[in-house]
Order: C-alpha cells, then sequence, then structure tokens
C-alpha cells in the first residue's frame, strides 16, 4: 500500500489565500478604534460639562457677590433714614416733655376769650351765634390741648430715654460699620457656597473654590471687596455733605410727623394754634439736638464721584464692579496613555457683575404730566427713545373711562417716579452680569493663578469669550 507524501510547508505556502478569521482581524481593529472614539467622545463630554458647570458657578458666584453688595448698600441707605428719622422722633419726644408749645396756648386762648362779649353786643344775629359758639369752644380746645400734651409726656417718659441712649451709644453708625466690615465675609462665603455646590458631584476633583475680586484702575487689582463707603467720622472730607443730607432728611421727617400729629388740630383746634406752636418748639428742639452731635450720628456716604468724566470708568469698575473667578482641580483623562491634557494648570473659570441705580422704568403717564394709577401703569422696558404720543379710545357711553382714571385721556410714554441718585439714601441699588473684557481681568487671574502672570490681553481676547 503506497502511503501519501505530506509536506509539512504546504499550508504556509498557501497562507496568502485563506481568507478564515479576516471578520475577525477586521474586528479587533474596528473595536480598538471605536475604543478610542469613546474615549476621545467621553474626554471631550467631560471637558465640555465641566467647563459648563464651572462657568455657571463663576456666573452665579459673580452675581450673588453683586447681590450681597446690593443688599449691603441698601440696607446703609435703610439706616441712613432711620438716623434721620430718630433725631425727628427724639425732638418731638423732647418737646413733648418739655411741653413748650402748650404754655403759650392758655394766653392765646385768653385773648380769644375777650372777643364773645364784643359778639354778644352786635345787632347781626349771626356774630352774636358766632360769639356764643367761641364761648364753648374755647375750654373745649384748651382740653384738647391739655390731654394731648399729657399723653406726649406720658410717651416721652417711656420712649424718650430709648431713643437718646441709640443716639448717645451712636447705635446706628456702629450697625453700619458692622455692615462695612462683614461684607467681605458675606460675599466671600456666598460664592464659595455657589462653587462647592456647584461642584457636586466632583468626579475625583475635588471640591470647586471660588473667589470675589473688585478689579482696580489700570493693570493693578486688589484681593480684596470692600462696599464703596466712606465713614464721614473717620474722613473729614465727607463729613459737611452728611451733615447737610442729616439735616435736610431729618427736617422732613420732622415733618412728616408733625403733619400727621398736627392734623386734627389743623382743621379742628386753630384757635390756640398749638399746631403752629408745636411746629415751632419740635423745629427747635431738633436743631438744638443736631448741634449736640456735630461730628457723630453721621449718615454713611458713597465715595465721591471723580468730577472729570474720563476717569469714572475706572471709579465704576474699581468700586462697584465684582469678578467672580471659579478654579476646580485638573481633570483627570480617561485613556491617559491614549489621551494626554497638556495644560498644567487647574481649570479657571470668570465672571463680571456690576452694581447701579437703574433708571426707572417706561410708563404711560397722562398728558398733564401726571401719572396714571396703577391699573393704567404699563411699563414698557427697553432703552429710552423717542416714542410717539399714544392716545386712548375716546370715552363715550359705550366706552366709558377705567375707573380711576378721570381727566383726559391721552397718554404719553414717561418715566415712573423713582429716586435715581446715586447716594446712600437710595434703595434702590441693584445688580447685572456684565461682560468682563478689561486689562485688569488679567491682572485678577494672575493673582488666582501665578502661572497666568504672562497672560497678555491679546491671549484674553483669544480664549475668552467675554
Amino acid at each position: 500500500m503506497r502511503t501519501k507524501k505530506v509536506f509539512p510547508c504546504r499550508p504556509l505556502l498557501s497562507l496568502h489565500r485563506d481568507q478564515r478569521g479576516a471578520l475577525s482581524i477586521l474586528s479587533v481593529f474596528a473595536a480598538l478604534l471605536l475604543t478610542m472614539l469613546l474615549g476621545m467622545v467621553m474626554n471631550v463630554g467631560r471637558q465640555v460639562d465641566g467647563k459648563l458647570r464651572m462657568q455657571n458657578a463663576a456666573d452665579a458666584a459673580a452675581y450673588s457677590g453683586a447681590v450681597v453688595q446690593a443688599r449691603a448698600m441698601n440696607s446703609l441707605a435703610l439706616t441712613n433714614h432711620l438716623l434721620c428719622e430718630v433725631f425727628a422722633l427724639t425732638a418731638i419726644l423732647r418737646e413733648g416733655r418739655d411741653r413748650n408749645a402748650e404754655s403759650f396756648v392758655p394766653r392765646i386762648l385768653a385773648a380769644w376769650g375777650t372777643q364773645p362779649p364784643e359778639f354778644a353786643r352786635s345787632r347781626f344775629p349771626k356774630f352774636i351765634d358766632l360769639g356764643k359758639a367761641l364761648q364753648k369752644k374755647l375750654p373745649q380746645e384748651q382740653q384738647l390741648v391739655t390731654t394731648y400734651s399729657r399723653w406726649m409726656a406720658a410717651v416721652s417718659a417711656i420712649q424718650l430715654p430709648i431713643f437718646e441712649e441709640v443716639l448717645r451709644q451712636e447705635l446706628i453708625p456702629n450697625y453700619q460699620r458692622a455692615v462695612r466690615q462683614a461684607f467681605p465675609a458675606w460675599a466671600q462665603a456666598v460664592a464659595g457656597e455657589v462653587a462647592r455646590r456647584g461642584g457636586t458631584p466632583d468626579f475625583g476633583r475635588g471640591a470647586m473654590r471660588a473667589a470675589l475680586w473688585q478689579p482696580g484702575s489700570g493693570d493693578s487689582a486688589s484681593p480684596e471687596i470692600a462696599l464703596p463707603v466712606a465713614d464721614p467720622r473717620e474722613d473729614g472730607a465727607y463729613r459737611g455733605a452728611a451733615q447737610s443730607q442729616r439735616t435736610t432728611w431729618a427736617n422732613h421727617y420732622l415733618d412728616q410727623w408733625t403733619n400727621l400729629q398736627m392734623a386734627f388740630f389743623d382743621s379742628y383746634g386753630k384757635l390756640g394754634q398749638f399746631g403752629r406752636l408745636w411746629r415751632g418748639f419740635t423745629c427747635g428742639q431738633l436743631q438744638k439736638l443736631i448741634a449736640e452731635y456735630p461730628d457723630s450720628n453721621l449718615p454713611s456716604q458713597v465715595l465721591d464721584v471723580p468730577g472729570d468724566p474720563s476717569q469714572r470708568q475706572a471709579y465704576l469698575r474699581e468700586h462697584f464692579a465684582i469678578v467672580g473667578v471659579v478654579s476646580w482641580n485638573k481633570l483627570a483623562e480617561f485613556a491617559p496613555k491614549v489621551f494626554q491634557n497638556s495644560t498644567e494648570n487647574d481649570a479657571l473659570a470668570y465672571a463680571e457683575a456690576h452694581v447701579f441705580v437703574p433708571q426707572p422704568n417706561l410708563v404711560f403717564v397722562r398728558s398733564d404730566g401726571s401719572t396714571g394709577s396703577d391699573d393704567t401703569r404699563v411699563g414698557l422696558g427697553g432703552v429710552p427713545g423717542n416714542f410717539p404720543t399714544v392716545s386712548l379710545p375716546d370715552q363715550t357711553p359705550e366706552n366709558p373711562p377705567g375707573a380711576g382714571s378721570p381727566g383726559p385721556t391721552g397718554m404719553t410714554v414717561g418715566r415712573q417716579s423713582v429716586p435715581i441718585a446715586w447716594d446712600l439714601f437710595n434703595q434702590h441699588w441693584s445688580c447685572q452680569l456684565t461682560p468682563a473684557p478689561g486689562a485688569d481681568v488679567a491682572a485678577v487671574l494672575h493673582e488666582v493663578l501665578p502661572n497666568l502672570r504672562n497672560l497678555r490681553q491679546e491671549d484674553m481676547d483669544r480664549i475668552s469669550w467675554h
């Protein structure tokens, strides 16, 4: 039997024509390619997610810091009003204690008491009746004045020591100083909490960090934030303005309180002139009280706006702008042997917010200049410009006027009647996010990450979308 010879090299000679297992090899390369693609997508997705979360955190940190600053400014404005009202009320309570106005009323009423006999001798019945009414009214008005004075004396005995102590210890200015001192810590704490929440979950990157800065003028930056407020007691340059504002607002509140208190006397108790006497003596008490505190119990002041218009932009950015900077540890790459992040620094994001007094909203006003009632006001918003006159439909029986809107129907676009003064008696301080294109932002970033000290403005323009 003949045996078949087997050549061991024959399979190798036909290997190039053998297609068995080709699909497995292609699958290996495809799986490797898909794995690399998956790694790239995951890396890009994680980087984008981290960047969005950091930018949101930076926006929230800057805005939150500006909100704290605006609230602090409004708090100082409120306490400035409170300080002036305390002066007015103290003057009223002092007059209630001293009862100076009451002491003059008997002599005035006694002078009126000489008139009824004269009217009784008149031949006109109306004058005779007037004399009888006058004789009956004089003791009633004296009783009214006496009762009111006794009531005010009792109120003063209880409340005046409290108001006197508030002024003696300067409780309101001390509170304002505490607000100015605590504001930086409040703002930084809020920004830090915003960043902490924005960095949760952290995916192994650690806690997200945030810091607030106030950009300075030029290329310098201060690592701290502070309210743009001056203490007149410590800075004599603001003392005169503070004294003038205190006098003006204290008299304003005194007028309001005395008008409210003397409303009945102005209408039904005019004979004794108690209303006028009360106003005169309370005004004197106020002037005396102000003289007792010439350099203390002064309202806080906003830092002066530069007289040179070219310096005002730097003034606003230095004192009313807040830059929120957020940093996060470098993100670990997925498949680091294949994809490597060449950046050595921590990730960084920033945003800027401004504190300001907004312009009044646009509303419809009547053609006579008066503002419509609440149900006819229409807030338009937007930027002021040239607006056409708006005429409402004619008032006819089929189209009657709305409730509370009598008079002419012609309406024009105007502004709300709200204060716009840039001072600390205005409680309308607000804030908003703004672009951060200034060269001083680069100086702020230098302080956060020293490796960015060589960052130029051209680099900022290239990498920042602010």
